[in-house]
């Protein structure tokens, strides 16, 4: 049975930024993963906005993480070499009802430090975003929004995590906690590890896992969400676009730092399985439409669907800030978090490492080094992707540091990102994944 000082249950965006925050102190730490990679949950099918704080009360936690995080995030992204597009957001409105909620984010953003706000009329917020409908009677323009990928950065953080000691356990399902003598006894399929404190950041398994050891007074509920992806090629808008309607939130249009186009569904009752719904799909169409008259839905390349977990008490309250459990001094559970969870992950992992090292009085770890590279294939590698300009030697970097699948490569590398979807280079992808992985070269 191995023994370490903190287990980190879970390789969601989240855990991985708690395992990287946990290695920059004298800690051995080891990251558990039920899934046979990292990122393949919540954090796969995700809206990619990077937040600027106009969306929580004031005096919250989720306020002060996302003004926070949001401000460091060129840093952030500029150690883990991971592209960040810092390209401005336009929350629109179509009428008084709307405009009322703008009013309310821009009061809300002010109080918490947003920088740059500004409401701008209809005609305004056109001036600034052509594409937009003439029905848009006002926006509420924050510059300091932004877009990354959210597999690109956990597996980033991941990484970094890994090269400054970080052990995994991958296809590792915890099956029970017990605790003894100190330690959390933590059973996988794969056997024992023993640790001095525990890191839940099990995502939609988060409860269930306390409550292998500790009761949870929360519970999660779950939203289901539909996104379309659209060529690069097409017209897009330069910004991302909110949409507030009579009903509440309406699409997300996210110009993604790859070049696609991604729209974002409202919440909708949750399908199993990250299925989408014939219902969801022709929502986001008709709000697409209504927000950007021009935009061309012959475009669309790919469709897929996600879940929001939404924690809630046992009495159906719901609880609207960042949820923390700490049921004992060496346990942590990270439960429900969503947006603006990918935005304030590593100050959250940052948070939990730092009440970890104290409770276990660990010193800073001064060999911790920041930086990870981004994969940088040789120039001249022929191409496996051409729809994305992923090379051969890319593909396999990808493999050796952990890609075990087709999608896998798609995270780290962007294989099969393209118009074509992978119907051209998956067959390569996987030949390649027989060659390195099953045949021992990686």
């Amino acid at each position: 049975m191995k023994t370490v000082d903190v287990a980190v249950i879970g390789g969601g965006v989240l855990g991985c930024f708690a395992a990287r925050n946990l290695t920059r102190f004298r800690l051995d730490v080891v990251l558990i993963e039920a899934a046979e990679d990292l990122c393949t949950g919540v954090t796969r099918a995700n809206s990619a906005v990077v937040y600027p704080g106009c969306d929580n009360r004031p005096g919250s936690m989720k306020a002060a993480l996302t003004v926070r995080a949001n401000a460091s995030f060129d840093r952030l992204c500029g150690e883990l070499e991971v592209p960040f597009s810092r390209c401005g957001s336009l929350m629109t409105a179509y009428g008084p009802q709307g405009e009322a909620v703008l009013r309310k984010k821009l009061d809300q953003g002010q109080k918490n430090g947003v920088p740059g706000l500004r409401l701008l009329s209809g005609d305004e917020a056109r001036d600034r975003e052509p594409m937009l409908s003439r029905a848009v009677s006002a926006a509420l323009w924050a510059p300091t929004t932004g877009t990354v990928n959210p597999w690109q950065l956990g597996i980033a953080a991941f990484e970094s995590a890994k090269a400054n000691g970080c052990e995994t356990m991958l296809r590792a399902p915890v099956v029970s906690i017990a605790k003894a003598e100190g330690l959390y006894r933590i059973e996988t399929t794969r056997g024992e590890v023993a640790a001095r404190a525990v890191v839940n950041c099990g995502g939609l398994y988060a409860v269930q896992i306390q409550e292998l050891i500790y009761p949870s007074p929360v519970r999660l509920r779950l939203d289901g969400a539909d996104f379309l992806v659209f060529d690069p090629l097409t017209l897009r808008p330069g910004h991302i676009l909110f949409e507030e309607t009579e009903a509440g939130k309406g699409v997300t249009a996210v110009p993604c730092p790859e070049g696609n186009l991604l729209l974002d569904s409202p919440p909708r009752p949750y399908e199993p399985h990250f299925a989408t719904t014939r219902e969801g799909l022709d929502t986001i169409r008709a709000h697409g439409v209504r927000l950007l008259p021009d935009l061309d839905f012959g475009a669309v390349i790919r469709s897929f669907g996600g879940v929001r977990p939404n924690p809630e008490g046992v009495d159906g309250r719901d609880i609207r800030d960042f949820c923390i459990q700490r049921p004992a001094p060496t346990f942590w559970s990270l439960v429900g978090v969503k947006t603006p969870g990918l935005t304030c992950a590593n100050e959250l992992g940052a948070l939990v490492a730092g009440e970890c090292a104290a409770v276990l009085g660990a010193e800073r770890n001064e060999a911790f080094r920041p930086e990870r590279r981004a994969i940088h294939p040789a120039p001249g590698s022929p191409l496996v992707c051409r729809c994305e300009g992923v090379s051969r030697d890319a593909v396999i970097e990808a493999i050796r540091r952990g890609a075990v699948t087709v999608d896998g490569v798609k995270r780290r590398v962007g294989a099969g990102m393209g118009r074509c979807q992978g119907a051209r280079c998956a067959y390569e992808i996987e030949q390649l994944l027989k060659e390195c992985v099953h045949g021992g070269t990686v």
